[in-house]
């Protein structure tokens, strides 16, 4: 009898407990803190957010009553030439900073920012899309960060430089003791001077990686032949960190079809490691066109792989259409080579094989140029 009514209470207080649960789920955030009621109404009417983002806030950071510091924070982004826009953006990515130290914690940190050349609307802009640069701490985080970048970057005045590496947003709060590892690391690899600001500028990530994960990717460079310390290691190494090690292969095993073996393949792609940065079916199209249709020597796109970076609609066809309309006029004492015509400049072509021949001008230009529109007309559709 005792067991039962012993049961009896715990489903009585287990149907209580229910109802309490759901009446708390049902209660909504927006109504669940009203004693900041000015801080809500300082974003609503200075920040211009919605009812809800502004609840949404208030209610995150219920211990803040007063809205003095949120105010001085909105004067201070506009004092800096910062649109309402980037001031919302900001505010929405990171809602700490409204209750930050105006004078002791962001005026610092937006100085710093502007003597890198960032100004005015253009440093509203990179706020607004890296509202966590003013949350980090200035001393350990933002300043020895500037100071690394500066130091690789050398004699950048303009600051377009800078601009581009802050393009990684990460790498102004990244751990700078890990950014000047890689830096050290890089240089032990012969990576230094222009080459290692060349690779800031064009993949600052490389900066922020683990050491086991650089390492693994010098590997790379270095199992492809490329010399430690040259400068052509220094642009196989930008390229290789670009790609996975599978493109890699995709892209070897492509020309290797062919008939070029892994060792002529390498060799092209370290004469141009741009090469890899090629579309499959460019390089597809390139190779074959050089091959079967201008019957070159395998030897010729080995010793000289910028051919098949060349444009072939705009370029490399409509020159060789333009040659073949001329063989067939009899025109040369001696058949100028395929190869050197495709080293002439734009004005060098159109002047010694089209112009040249004012009989045949007009049927030239329509094999030039109508080979030409016709790509353009297909790339457009």
């Amino acid at each position: 009898m005792l067991t039962r009514v012993i049961s009896l209470q715990l489903m009585a207080f287990n149907r209580t407990r229910s109802s309490l649960c759901l009446f708390c789920s049902l209660s909504s955030p927006a109504t669940a803190t009203t004693s900041n009621l000015a801080l809500v109404d300082c974003l609503t009417n200075i920040y211009k957010l919605t009812k809800i983002q502004a609840l949404s806030i208030s209610n995150r950071f219920s211990s803040v009553k007063s809205p003095d510091k949120p105010q001085l924070v909105h004067k201070l982004f506009l004092e800096y030439g910062f649109s309402e826009t980037h001031i919302r953006s900001m505010i929405l990515m990171s809602p700490q900073i409204l209750f930050s130290n105006v004078d002791k914690t962001l005026r610092p940190k937006l100085e710093v920012l502007e003597q890198l050349g960032i100004e005015g609307y253009d440093l509203g802009k990179f706020i607004s899309k890296n509202a966590t640069v003013l949350t980090r701490s200035l001393e350990k985080k933002l300043i020895p960060c500037i100071e690394i970048l500066k130091e690789i970057l050398g004699g950048d005045e303009s600051g377009r430089d800078f601009m581009q590496v802050l393009k990684c947003r990460w790498i102004l709060w990244s751990d700078p003791q890990r950014l000047l590892a890689n830096c050290t690391f890089l240089e032990s690899c012969g990576i230094v001077g222009p080459h290692l600001a060349l690779i800031l500028k064009r993949e600052p990530r490389i900066f922020l990686m683990k050491e086991s994960e650089l390492r693994e990717l010098v590997s790379r460079v270095l199992d492809m032949g490329f010399l430690q310390g040259s400068k052509m290691f220094t642009h196989g190494f930008y390229i290789v960190s670009s790609l996975s090690e599978e493109t890699t292969k995709e892209k070897l095993n492509l020309v290797r079809s062919f008939g070029f073996s892994e060792g002529e393949c390498l060799e092209m792609f370290r004469r141009a490691p741009v090469l890899f940065r090629t579309s499959k079916e460019k390089l597809k199209f390139g190779i074959d066109f050089f091959l079967n249709t201008v019957e070159f020597k395998k030897s010729v796109l080995i010793n000289s792989p910028w051919l098949l970076m060349s444009s072939m609609e705009k370029r490399v066809i409509p020159r060789y259409k333009v040659l073949q309309v001329l063989k067939l006029r009899r025109v040369f004492k001696k058949e100028p080579s395929f190869y050197n015509v495709l080293q002439c400049t734009e004005a060098e072509f159109l002047q010694n094989f089209v112009f040249r021949w004012s009989d045949d001008v007009d049927e030239l230009l329509v094999a030039y140029m109508g080979h030409r529109s016709g790509s353009s007309e297909e790339e457009e559709s």
